[in-house]
């Protein structure tokens, strides 16, 4: 059967062809834009800790360069493993990512059962800020006048001081355990849901030290309210020059840093990773970030992809083999 078509049917045939001709480049260019909507980033900790110093201002940045906003949603607990699951179970459209840290990358070798598989449901996509560790003290609680002070100190009294941490399994632990075991000492560890509470407890002076990352601690370093004993590495950090570095102070394996990367949920489609990388390395870029990366000691390692991957594989390689000489447990 053939279908006849007059002169004007045929002239309103070609144009209605054009005009979805014409549509489907624009339709193909709206489903592809990131993001179109508001994008949820998931950080495993409560607010006020060393996640939401850079999660915040990073969040900030993305709005000014994309005009959406980056949601930032606390889900503190068990050592930043709560979060982790919940971000690991979102949906993987794009609009759903997660801020992790080096806690992460301990969790499997302190956590026998975890919910989700750091490798398996979630695609690394940029690390965002690397910090190294400072062992911070409260000036009334522990009156010493610098690091040997206080390490003679802690020998001779065994377990008389304490050190808070960001939950058991966080760097923050796993700091205080690498310290006992390098200079044979011992402290007692007490776990927080998360490095602002336990933060503050410190500066409250309900716990004598802590171990933690020094863009958390850096304003209230700077406050007076504690006192940096020690910065980890082998270099002073610029934003503190007069603070000793662990390896000038006898401790050249004492080596600790805080990092954070954010993820995206295993499936998310390829064309919003690579988006998200490239706004989250413009974000990190700006001016204003980039103050604030310094005012926390703080350098920017624009590790994406298949580096930031290698990068994590060596983290958990690494802080296996410190749980198992430390014989660190959960509290």
């Amino acid at each position: 059967m053939t279908i006849q078509f007059n002169a004007q049917q045929r002239r309103d045939f070609l144009k209605n062809l054009a005009a979805l001709s014409g549509s489907l480049p624009l339709w193909a260019q709206a489903q592809s834009t990131w993001p179109a909507k508001p994008v949820t980033m998931v950080v495993p900790f409560p607010a006020g800790g060393g996640t939401d110093a850079f999660a915040r201002p990073l969040s900030a940045q993305f709005a000014k360069l994309t005009g959406k906003q980056l949601i930032i949603d606390n889900r503190g607990g068990a050592g930043g493993t709560l979060g982790a699951g919940v971000a690991a179970k979102a949906a993987p459209d794009g609009y759903n990512l997660f801020m992790g840290a080096v806690h992460h990358t301990i969790a499997p070798s302190m956590y026998p059962k975890l919910d989700y598989d750091l490798e398996r449901d979630l695609t690394p996509l940029i690390l965002v800020a690397n910090v190294p560790q400072v062992l911070v003290v409260n000036p009334k609680k522990v009156q010493a006048a610098d690091f040997k002070a206080f390490l003679d100190f802690v020998k001779k009294n065994p377990g008389r001081l304490n050190y808070g941490s960001a939950g058991g399994g966080t760097s923050h632990h796993l700091a205080g355990e690498l310290f006992k075991l390098q200079t044979k000492t011992f402290i007692t560890h007490i776990p927080y849901r998360g490095a602002g509470p336990a933060l503050q407890d410190l500066i409250a002076g309900n716990v004598d030290m802590m171990f933690d990352g020094l863009g958390s601690s850096a304003t209230h370093i700077k406050g007076g309210r504690i006192k940096a004993m020690m910065v980890s590495g082998a270099k002073r950090n610029p934003a503190f020059p007069d603070v000793p570095c662990s390896t000038e102070l006898g401790l050249p394996d004492y080596t600790v840093s805080t990092w954070y990367g954010v993820w995206a949920p295993k499936g998310t489609p390829a064309d919003a990773q690579s988006r998200a990388v490239e706004e989250i390395r413009r974000a990190c870029l700006t001016d204003d970030a980039k103050a604030v990366w310094a005012g926390q000691g703080a350098e920017f390692p624009n590790l994406t992809g298949a580096q930031f991957d290698a990068f994590i594989k060596k983290e958990l390689s690494k802080w296996s083999q410190v749980v198992k000489a430390s014989g660190a447990k959960l509290d």
